[in-house]
């Protein structure tokens, strides 16, 4: 078998045209793309990024519409708490005219029996 020979920068150098005059070749064989085919790639191009505006219009649209129903429970929420709130709070004549009530009628009760 034999040892492994360390290429030369000649060597290199030749190796490295091939491959580009290759590539360059491969390059060229390539067929040229007609206009017809770059207008319908182009075509493609344009509703494929339509569809994508179209798909983060739609998800910007359901984000705001679940951020308006939140807002609107919140809200909903603190009407819900201001009404709770609003319950008329007992003067003390009211409280005394209350309890004077309960008493009159645990002793109407009491006369009852």
């Amino acid at each position: 078998m034999a040892a492994y020979k360390i290429p030369s920068f000649q060597e290199r150098t030749n190796a490295a045209a091939e491959a580009k005059s290759k590539a360059l070749a491969q390059l060229r064989a390539r067929p040229v793309a007609d206009a017809a085919t770059l207008a319908a790639g182009k075509e493609r191009r344009l509703a494929s990024e339509r569809a994508e505006a179209e798909k983060r219009a739609a998800a910007l649209a359901e984000r705001e519409e679940l951020a308006a129903a939140k807002r609107e429970s919140k809200a909903e929420a603190i009407r819900a708490a201001e009404a709770a709130a609003a319950v008329p709070v007992l003067t003390e004549a009211d409280r005394k005219a209350a309890r004077d009530a309960k008493y009159a009628a645990r002793k109407n009760a009491k006369r009852a029996r």
